[in-house]
């Protein structure tokens, strides 16, 4: 089967933000705007602490621009306004993105994305002369860092001694983060050590995405041994990290802002791809439905006997139909699949269909059962992972090089490969509602941690997670755009669909400038001095 390659992006339009229809006019005769102040704020020395997000992280990768850009960068230009100083970051050496280790490419640090006209596409396939540059050995900058931001750290990480030791790269499973390696004062320090030496008069905090996003990413993994096994934080740990953070960020008298977790099921990386992808226009996908319903239509059968007809799996000669998954969540009825196939005397002939001689029955019988045991069509309740566009359809080789091990011909074997079609997805790529639902309870459990270490500390609160639902249903007007959650046309999120743009990020430092204003009396928002997101 060819690739069959789903564009759900329909058209740029003619720009990538929309002008919204908020205009007001001026008669010139609007009062003067008061004088900009700090309040009870200090914003003499900021240090800002967190994961990518803090980091200015964007398009699937850390590199200059995007740092220059960062939500914490924004913000201390305009505490320079009011008596901030400098604002140091460790800076990548490049705008192509990715790290090297003593030259070579570090595995799972790559290049950042552009958009290649049908969706998002490594640098380097538009430009194969972008080199990464930054390397983690050979060319570190010196800290001291006011930007302690490491992507993929989760809340316990940035009390971690020895996140930064390289040598905790290649331990199993890694004690270190590549990141922090280049920032990190000593191979034994840890992030929140570091950002305590400077003695920080404000501080902003927004930690805890990555103790669930990391989950969610898998496509919820529940298998121990999977490579991109990532589990969610359980609440003791979250809390007893989370507390400690803000216990010692304090403890000197410090001010800060403290932002909770996003909703990360509302991100354009989830809910971009569509569930239903399968055209009937497709000329790759249309001449096999008739042979793909005469197959699965002996198994629907199996189905109905066995008091499940909702797993039936059919395809729309007219419609769009789901693609096929496997979920987890379903009681396992592959042996059943398998016995009734075997049992039926109208199987030998069903496979010399497809050119397989009767003693073949037993190892279809079994391909059959172990394959759609646990499998069902997609629904609207179903998310995709953002890279799961460019595999939908697609035949999976080494699943394809398995099956004629066991003996089908290489022609069979590749039809039966088809992801999503004859071969389910794999959990990775979908978050199925059970899983979701982990998601979003351990999310309410930590931002009520997080709301709750705000308040009893007196520290200004940012509702992140408020802040991108509204981007998701409806999206927010700020000056002249309306920004919404939409991959590549909303205005508000990067390529790798997760992280904002620069855009996105000054949105996020507005927010930030008002719940300072509402906690230590500064008026940033008042006097004129939130940042034109049109600027970015």
């Amino acid at each position: 089967m060819k690739n069959l390659k789903y564009i759900w992006i329909l058209a740029l339009g003619l720009g990538l933000t929309a002008c919204s229809d908020d205009d007001s006019s001026s008669d010139g005769m609007s009062e003067p705007l008061p004088a900009l102040t700090a309040g009870d704020a200090n914003f003499s020395k900021y240090v800002s602490l967190g994961n990518s997000l803090t980091a200015g992280y964007a398009d699937g990768a850390l590199y200059r621009i995007s740092q220059e850009n960062s939500m914490p960068n924004i913000l201390s230009g305009q505490f320079s306004l009011v008596g901030g100083g400098n604002f140091s970051q460790p800076l990548m050496n490049d705008n192509t993105g990715g790290l090297l280790i003593n030259g070579s490419q570090l595995t799972g640090f790559g290049p950042r994305l552009v958009f290649d006209g049908s969706g998002p596409a490594s640098i380097t396939t538009l430009n194969p002369m972008a080199q990464t540059t930054t390397d983690i050995v050979l060319n570190n900058p010196t800290g001291p860092f006011n930007n302690m931001g490491v992507p993929g750290a989760k809340s316990f990480h940035l009390l971690a001694p020895g996140y930064g030791d390289l040598n905790g790269l290649f331990a199993t499973p890694p004690t270190a983060n590549p990141y922090f390696v280049r920032m990190a004062s000593s191979p034994t320090t840890s992030v929140i050590a570091d950002a305590m030496a400077q003695t920080p008069t404000f501080f902003s905090l927004w930690i805890g995405n990555n103790d669930v996003l990391g989950y969610a990413l898998s496509g919820g993994e529940s298998d121990t041994m999977a490579e991109n096994y990532d589990p969610i934080t359980d609440q003791a740990t979250f809390d007893i990290a989370y507390n400690t953070l803000v216990t010692t960020l304090t403890s000197g008298g410090s001010q800060g802002v403290i932002a909770n977790i996003p909703d990360v099921t509302s991100i354009p990386h989830f809910t971009t791809v569509p569930y239903n992808p399968l055209s009937p226009d497709n000329p790759d996908f249309a001449p096999q439905i008739p042979t793909l319903n005469m197959i699965f239509g002996a198994i629907n059968q199996i189905y109905d006997a066995l008091g499940q007809p909702e797993r039936a799996i059919v395809f729309s000669q007219s419609e769009n139909s789901p693609v096929v998954i496997k979920d987890e969540s379903l009681t396992d009825i592959s042996a059943q699949i398998s016995g009734a196939l075997m049992a039926s005397p109208t199987f030998p002939a069903f496979i010399a269909q497809f050119g397989l001689p009767a003693q073949a029955a037993p190892l279809v019988a079994n391909l059959l059962g172990n394959t759609y045991g646990q499998t069902r069509q997609a629904t609207a309740a179903d998310l995709f992972v953002l890279p799961s566009s460019r595999v939908i359809g697609t035949v999976n080789s080494d699943y394809a090089a398995g099956l004629v091990a066991q003996g089908l011909p290489p022609a069979l074997a590749g039809q039966f490969s088809a992801e999503g079609i004859t071969k389910p997805l794999d959990d990775k790529w979908v978050l199925i509602p059970s899983e979701q639902s982990e998601i979003a309870s351990a999310t309410a459990a930590f931002n009520s941690i997080i709301e709750s270490a705000a308040n009893n500390a007196g520290l200004a609160f940012v509702d992140a997670n408020t802040l991108l639902n509204q981007l998701a249903n409806g999206g927010i007007s700020s000056g002249d755009y309306l920004l919404t959650a939409s991959l590549v046309t909303g205005g508000a999120f990067s390529l790798d669909g997760v992280h904002p743009n620069s855009r996105g990020y000054a949105l996020i430092a507005n927010e930030f400038l008002k719940a300072i204003d509402a906690t230590y009396g500064s008026n940033f928002e008042a006097s004129g001095n939130l940042v034109n997101i049109g600027n970015y």
